[in-house]
Order: C-alpha cells, then sequence, then structure tokens
C-alpha cells in the first residue's frame, strides 16, 4: 500500500473546497495522485493544478526512511514554508492539519517549527498546538510571538466552539441543584409554580391556587462547587492536555465554581494561576516524559476545600509507576467524599491505549473511567453538578453516539 493512501481518503474530500483552477478529477486522477507514478510507466494527464497537488503529496510521502529529516522538503526552512504553503492552496483545511502531522512524524522537521517563517504558514489545531507546547523551551525570542499567535487561534477555535455551551450548562445545573419546594417569597420561580399548578385554576376567581411553590434557593455569591482537573502529561495524552487547558480556563471564569488545574509527569505542576490565560497554561505544560500519578493526587487533595462539593477529573492513560499506591490515593479521595471520575482521554481522537487491569480495579471502587469528547464535555459536568452516576452518563452517551453514527 503506498504511502500517499492515508491522505487519498482525506484527499477525496478534495473536490469540495478546492481553488478554482483544479478542475475535478477523474476516477483515474485520483488513483494516480493517491498512488503516485505507475512504476510501469503508464501514464495519466493531469492538469497543472494536479501537478502541483502532485507534487505536494510526492515532497511528503516518496520518501523512505533514509530520507527521514530531509526528504522532498530537504528539511530547509523556506521549502517547508513554500510547500505549507500550497498544500492550503490545493486541500481542504482538514487535509493540510493530517498531512503537517505526517510532515512532523514522517519527516523528524519539528525543529522547522521554530523557524518565524515556518509557522506562519501552518494550519493551526489541537496537534499543532501540541506540538509547539513540546517545543517551548526551544523556540528562539523571534519566533515566540508567531507561536502564540498559533496557539492562541487554536484556543479560540476551540472557545467559540465550546466555550459558551460548557458556561450554560455549569449555570443551568448550578441553577437547578439550588431549586427548592418551601423557597422564600422572593426566591419564588412563579412561571415553574403556575406551570405546576394548573391543574388547580378556579373559574370563580380566574386565578390558580398553588398547592406546590416552586422557586430557587438563595443565590449563593460564594463558591458551590469545586472541581480539580488533574492531567497526565506524557505524550499520548498531547490533544488531551490541550483541551483540559482550556476547558479548566473557561471553568475559571464562572465565578460559583473552583477550579484547579493541575499537570503531572514525574514532577507536579500547579497551573491555576495561570488560568487567566490558557495560551499561558499550554505553555505551561511539559508534554512527554515519565508518570507518577500518586504525588500529584496526594496534591491535589491537599488543595481541595469542600470533599462533600468537590469532583475530581483524572485525565491518564493509567500507565503509571506505581498504581498500586496510585489507586490508595484515588481511595482516600473517594473516603473524603469527593466524586472522582477518571477520562481516559479528553480529545477528538478517540480512547488511545490504556491499562485496562488499572480501570477496572477504579470501577470496582465506584470509578468511572471512560473517554470524552469536548463537545460532551459540559454534559458531564452538568452531571457532575447534579451528581448523577457518572458511568451510567458515560454509557448513555456511548449508545447515543452509536446511535447517531
Amino acid at each position: 500500500m503506498s504511502a500517499r493512501d492515508h491522505s487519498d481518503q482525506a484527499g477525496r474530500t478534495v473536490q469540495t473546497d478546492r481553488p478554482d483552477d483544479v478542475e475535478p478529477t477523474s476516477i483515474e486522477q485520483r488513483w494516480r495522485l493517491a498512488l503516485g507514478v505507475d512504476p510501469s510507466g503508464y501514464p495519466t494527464s493531469l492538469s497543472d493544478g494536479h501537478r502541483a497537488m502532485d507534487t505536494a503529496l510526492a515532497d511528503l510521502y516518496d520518501v523512505g526512511p533514509q530520507d527521514k529529516g530531509r526528504g522532498g522538503l530537504d528539511g530547509s526552512a523556506p521549502k517547508v514554508a513554500r510547500w505549507l504553503g500550497d498544500i492550503r492552496r490545493y486541500f481542504p483545511s482538514r487535509v493540510v492539519r493530517v498531512m503537517q502531522t505526517d510532515a512532523i512524524n514522517r519527516l523528524g522537521i519539528k525543529t522547522l517549527l521554530l523557524e518565524p517563517e515556518v509557522l506562519q504558514g501552518v494550519e493551526p489545531d489541537v496537534h499543532l498546538a501540541a506540538t509547539l507546547a513540546t517545543l517551548s523551551e526551544m523556540i528562539p525570542q523571534e519566533a515566540k510571538a508567531t507561536a502564540r499567535t498559533v496557539v492562541d487561534k487554536v484556543v479560540k477555535e476551540v472557545e467559540e466552539r465550546i466555550a459558551d455551551r460548557l458556561q450554560q450548562s455549569v449555570r443551568g445545573a448550578l441553577d437547578r441543584s439550588r431549586r427548592t419546594s418551601r423557597p422564600q417569597l422572593a426566591d419564588i420561580d412563579w412561571n415553574r409554580t403556575i406551570a405546576a399548578n394548573l391543574k388547580n385554576y378556579v373559574p370563580e376567581l380566574g386565578t390558580v391556587i398553588p398547592e406546590r411553590l416552586v422557586g430557587h434557593g438563595r443565590r449563593h455569591r460564594g463558591i458551590q462547587k469545586e472541581f480539580t482537573i488533574c492531567m497526565d502529561q506524557s505524550g499520548s495524552m498531547s490533544s488531551s492536555v490541550i483541551y483540559a487547558s482550556i476547558m479548566a480556563a473557561v471553568m475559571a471564569s464562572i465565578r460559583s465554581l473552583r477550579t484547579t488545574l493541575v499537570a503531572y509527569d514525574t514532577t507536579v505542576t500547579d497551573l491555576t494561576p495561570l488560568l487567566s490565560d490558557p495560551v499561558d497554561v499550554i505553555f505551561g505544560t511539559q508534554l512527554g516524559g515519565g508518570t507518577d500519578t500518586s504525588p500529584a493526587i496526594e496534591y491535589c487533595r491537599q488543595t481541595i476545600t469542600q470533599p462533600a462539593d468537590s469532583v475530581f477529573i483524572l485525565i491518564s492513560d493509567l500507565y503509571d509507576s506505581d498504581p498500586k499506591r496510585m489507586l490508595a490515593q484515588v481511595g482516600e479521595l473517594l473516603g473524603s467524599g469527593v466524586q472522582v471520575v477518571v477520562l481516559l482521554a479528553l480529545s477528538d481522537d478517540g480512547v488511545p491505549a490504556y491499562n485496562h487491569d488499572v480501570a477496572k480495579q477504579l470501577a470496582g471502587m465506584g470509578v468511572p473511567a471512560f473517554g470524552c469528547t469536548p463537545d460532551a464535555f459540559p454534559g458531564l459536568l452538568a452531571a457532575a453538578i447534579h451528581g448523577e452516576d457518572l458511568g451510567r452518563w458515560a454509557d448513555e452517551q456511548a449508545a447515543a453516539e452509536a446511535k447517531g453514527a
């Protein structure tokens, strides 16, 4: 199978988002672009636009292992910058992101992302943000502003997609959790009270006589719920780290919540002071390295002030240097009254390989472990605020997604 085959599936969408000078391709031309030059010499007619697409694909996929670090892009910043411009011209954004990731992984050109002229030509996405976070200490001063701009674009895209819904879900859940059937006069929800008592309408009086009042408890000015997000920084969790950083920043903007964000590998880093700027949070992470979860859980436990009103979210694939100690730490959290949930991933990439044995032991402790997409995360927070069974919530989400697929 050609190295281009993986790109061809994405390439099939080229027809929907193509510059005007690339006319529709025939089936024969599609196969030619997918597989490259026919070794038997069979000719296929390509337009100028198709030849440019073919060259961009060849620069990336028609290279062998011996070309890593060079390939058709020859490892030079100017050529990589031109290539990035070409693929953005001839391919839709979704395909561009796949090709960018492949260029980084196949050709080993991560360090070229430190060049401002290359950074200016990339298509921002979560994977690129993770790569830049990994390289943050290597980024030269002249490229730092451009790198921040790229990551900021990713942050804004995710916020536009999810932030409003997350805030509405959380605030709505908090409002519902405050409802009471014995409200004080100023706290009566008259619309809901009337709706609940319509059967008691008295025509002679032209009014409803309520048997049951519906209202909100007095509005709390302080913290109503604590969320602690503890995220594994190992390489397999890179997309999850980016999404979790952005979600935590949005949560921190909700006054009724107390949000703590902690990242760990073999050391523990409290990123909470940076939550006012998610770009700072992302560059504050250190992706890659070993995994020792227990010190991170212990640190988080010490920051929790209201265990009975707290939710602890561990984002990890559960591969750990000392799983028994980690499970003991989780047991202590549960014993103090904290609600605990494990997200094996918080991303659109699906669930990575994870430690099934530890996940089973957590399930036996009453701690669900599952993957969650960024779009489903607001619903997860709302369910946690309501005190719902999060394992059942995850099963219902999975069933709904399977039904809609």
